[in-house]
C-alpha cells in the first residue's frame, strides 16, 4: 500500500484545502496518508474548527491529521489552543516534527 505524509506548512487557508482534498481522496483510494501541521500552517487549526470547515473535519473525523508542531504552535501563539484540538502535539525535532520516522516507515513525504 502507497504511503505519503503531508507536512503542511502554508498558512494559507485555499492552499490547504488543496492538500485536505487530496488527502482524503488518496484515503479514500485505499492510501495511507498523515498529515502533520507545520510552520504558519499551524494557525489554521482554528480557523478552521471556529468556521466548522467540513473538509477539515472529514479529515479529522478519518483520522488523517499526525500531529501538530509543538514549537510552531508556541511561537505562532496558538500552543494552548492546539494543545486541546484532538491533534496530538510533536516536538521531537527540537520542538518539531521530524520527517526522519516517516521515511523510514516508508512514506512519501509532500510539503505544501
Amino acid at each position: 500500500m502507497k504511503k505519503v505524509a503531508f507536512f503542511a506548512f502554508n498558512g494559507e487557508q485555499m492552499c490547504f484545502m488543496h492538500l485536505l482534498l487530496n488527502a482524503v481522496d488518496m484515503h479514500e483510494k485505499g492510501m495511507e496518508v498523515k498529515i502533520v501541521m507545520e510552520g504558519k500552517a499551524v494557525k489554521l487549526i482554528k480557523e478552521l474548527e471556529e468556521s466548522n470547515n467540513k473538509m477539515y473535519k472529514k479529515a479529522k473525523e478519518l483520522n488523517l491529521f499526525d500531529s501538530v508542531c509543538k514549537a510552531c504552535s508556541a511561537k505562532m501563539g496558538v500552543l494552548e489552543y492546539n494543545e486541546n484540538c484532538g491533534i496530538p502535539l510533536n516536538g521531537d525535532l527540537n520542538g518539531h516534527p521530524p520527517m526522519y520516522p516517516y521515511i523510514s516507515e516508508g512514506y512519501e513525504i509532500i510539503t505544501l
